[in-house]
């Protein structure tokens, strides 16, 4: 069952101001809903080749899969786990690649719910009934720092040490992934985003760009790289925007099988 019609997508990566080139990549596939955001780190252009081979390991291995007969959290930790292994792998091939690695934010729509797996600080955010939610929680130094009660959040939004993330892929052997799971409700609108977003744009910002233009993914797409841009664009910049617009329950599902006794 495709939920192209269902579910709407819509993705774009821009360079930026100021790096001269682009480590970010996007990839959806709107048929099973599926959209991946990594941000690539590492010299000689390493980190796009990280980000590369992360965006399309975890698009391969899920479009190949059945999802109906998967359980959804499992298959995307799979899918990233092979990533991690992928990307291990051509580090240590070539040398020039070595200790490249990147973030990774996958989020996968399936019976009228998401699950969102990230690695990293790419974050999801969701706006629902004009309130806009950050659902994940960076692996970052300052995140750690505000858990623990050393910084406030202002004070980790203004640290110089806001970018040094804690977990990544390509990094290590093991890889460890955060994963979870909640209800779709018609009209929700999800944002992945790399923090070329989130760093140069507050997110009342990010709200109000989404809320005005919540009937054109397009149109707020690119609002929210522009903006991004005019506060700078110290880095490169991606975003990826979905919707659902109609109900998906599993064919096989028990909201399927509940609504087939009411039919």
């Amino acid at each position: 069952m495709s939920l192209k019609n269902k579910i709407l997508l819509q993705g774009k990566t821009d360079t930026g101001l100021v790096r001269d080139h682009n480590e970010d990549v996007v990839g959806c596939d709107a048929d099973i809903a599926l959209a991946v955001l990594a941000d690539g780190m590492g010299g000689h252009r390493c980190g796009e080749m990280a980000s590369a081979i992360t965006v399309s390991t975890i698009l391969e291995l899920v479009t190949s899969e059945s999802i109906a007969n998967s359980d959804v959290s499992h298959l995307l930790h799979k899918a990233i786990t092979q990533a991690n292994t992928n990307v291990r792998h051509a580090s240590k091939e070539n040398a020039q690649y070595r200790d490249m690695g990147t973030t990774i934010v996958a989020t996968l729509f399936y019976d009228n719910h998401f699950t969102v797996a990230h690695v990293g600080d790419s974050r999801l955010y969701r706006l629902r009934n004009d309130q806009l939610e950050q659902l994940t929680c960076d692996h970052s130094f300052v995140q750690e720092q505000v858990e623990l009660g050393l910084q406030t959040a202002e004070q980790a939004k203004n640290s110089p040490n806001k970018n040094l993330i804690t977990r990544a892929i390509g990094i290590d052997d093991y890889v460890q992934i955060d994963i979870q799971k909640g209800i779709t409700m018609i009209d929700d609108i999800y944002l992945l985003c790399s923090d070329g977003v989130n760093d140069m744009i507050d997110d009342q910002t990010i709200k109000n760009i989404l809320v005005e233009n919540s009937n054109d993914l397009e149109q707020a797409t690119a609002e929210i790289i522009l903006q991004a841009n005019l506060q700078g664009g110290n880095d490169n910049i991606s975003v990826i925007l979905a919707k659902p617009v109609k109900p998906f329950p599993a064919e096989d599902g028990i909201l399927s099988r509940l609504s087939s006794l009411f039919s």
